[in-house]
């Protein structure tokens, strides 16, 4: 049975990584969308993301956008690939269930 993602097994990276693997490649999503859309806190959204960050499974580019701060999250090859392989891993586990 394939491993499960102990960093994307957390319920609210699991829904940050799917909303940013349902993008198409190199393609970012604004933060403010993504803390609305997923009902966060600023804080709490950036705890998470820091430690999406670390781990290299997505990208944060901070950018001004007419003279205001500006945070735009993607996901790299290697958080698809991890993502990608969480799934499998899940998937892999409710087929055992009878």
């Amino acid at each position: 049975m394939p491993d499960l993602d102990a960093i994307i097994h957390q319920p609210v990276r699991l829904q940050i990584m799917a909303a940013l693997c349902n993008l198409k490649p190199r393609a970012q999503v604004d933060f403010t969308f993504l803390k609305e859309k997923l009902g966060l806190t600023d804080g709490n959204l950036g705890s998470h993301l820091l430690t999406l960050e670390e781990a290299g499974y997505l990208v944060v580019e901070k950018t001004f956008v007419a003279r205001r701060p500006k945070t735009f999250l993607s996901a790299t090859p290697k958080g698809r690939q991890a993502f990608t392989g969480h799934v499998a891993a899940l998937q892999s586990i409710l087929k055992t269930i009878p």
